[in-house]
């Protein structure tokens, strides 16, 4: 329909509409009377921290880790669309794999404000933002959730990778951790039912949980190559928004972390990540004890390295490709 050589001339007038540059200006008093600017303190707070993840990366584990602390309220995922400061929406299910999670609300009670502010789209839509995007009611959701907090404010997301330009623009002296995991082994933990999508026949019978198809289908305007008509195989298409993720984590987060070696080494890796943040004289006893060293490699069950490496390859090329064309 949108190739109709009567739609085309619409579509791009449409789209030269909303590619138009705004003046670049700044807000100078008024002549007349003096206004007083209210200031950002929450925003502006130092004490934030941003936990920053793909699905399936450890991200539970990391925020979990988190929680077992008396100096940080940790939230979970507050972008979750079943809403956790909302108790008629939210539900009683914890995740199974999910060990030593009894529930991941128990933060946002005394919070049902969040209703007034939250936006389901959030999941779905604008999943890439700069610097000079704007989403006052976003900005103004997450606030109030730092203002809740009992300590210094931890916010754990699957859904800001790649909006951290925009975070740490809107705030400005938190801090970032980016929590990665092998891509084939979060692959493997991705697939719902792993004997319908097998290697073999993953690329008919691939179902969404994740959200893949809805991620790939927003980023697209960005990153063509993750369109379906593109890329059509799914591993393809989870690699390279895994790679996307993992460049943007390494580039705007103050301090990364390799799930593997989160859980291999936790009373090690803790107190690098602590003493990132100027936490002193954090005792990781008790949140070590929540973290348990996973089955490494899993994805050796699904398919060998032959399989993996032919669309990683192609994949790495594609992206090298398009970034030295952005240069």
């Amino acid at each position: 329909m949108i190739q109709h050589e009567k739609v085309q001339p619409f579509l791009f007038k449409e789209i030269n509409k909303s590619n138009q540059n705004v003046a670049q200006l700044n807000n100078v008093p008024n002549p007349y009377f003096d206004i007083k600017s209210c200031d950002e303190p929450i925003s502006h707070r130092d004490d934030i921290v941003f936990i920053s993840s793909r699905f399936r990366s450890g991200s539970t584990v990391l925020w979990n880790a988190f929680r077992q602390l008396d100096n940080c309220t940790a939230f979970y995922e507050p972008f979750n669309e079943r809403k956790w400061f909302n108790k008629s929406d939210r539900g009683a299910l914890v995740d199974g794999t999910h060990v030593g999670v009894n529930d991941y609300w128990t933060e946002f009670d005394k919070l049902d404000c969040l209703n007034d502010l939250y936006n389901e789209d959030w999941i779905r839509e604008g999943l890439l933002m700069t610097d000079s995007s704007w989403d006052p009611k976003m900005k103004l959701f997450i606030e109030k959730i730092i203002s809740h907090a009992q300590g210094s404010p931890v916010l754990q997301f699957n859904r800001i990778d790649f909006r951290l330009p925009w975070i740490k623009k809107n705030f400005p002296n938190a801090k970032i951790l980016h929590l990665y995991r092998h891509p084939r082994d979060q692959w493997f933990s991705f697939l719902t039912d792993k004997n319908l999508m097998n290697k073999d026949d993953v690329e008919q019978s691939y179902e969404d949980s994740f959200y893949l198809d809805v991620w790939c289908k927003d980023l697209t305007k960005y990153f063509p190559f993750l369109a379906a008509s593109e890329t059509p195989h799914p591993y393809a298409r989870f690699y390279l928004l895994w790679k996307l993720s993992y460049l943007y984590g390494k580039v705007y987060s103050n301090h990364s972390i390799c799930y593997e070696d989160l859980c291999a080494n936790p009373q090690s890796e803790l107190k690098s990540i602590f003493n990132e943040l100027g936490w002193d004289n954090v005792d990781t006893t008790q949140s070590a004890n929540v973290i348990e060293p996973p089955k490494l490699d899993k994805w050796k069950s699904y398919a060998d390295d032959a399989w993996f490496s032919q669309h990683e390859i192609i994949c790495e090329s594609v992206l090298n490709e398009f970034f030295r064309q952005k240069a």
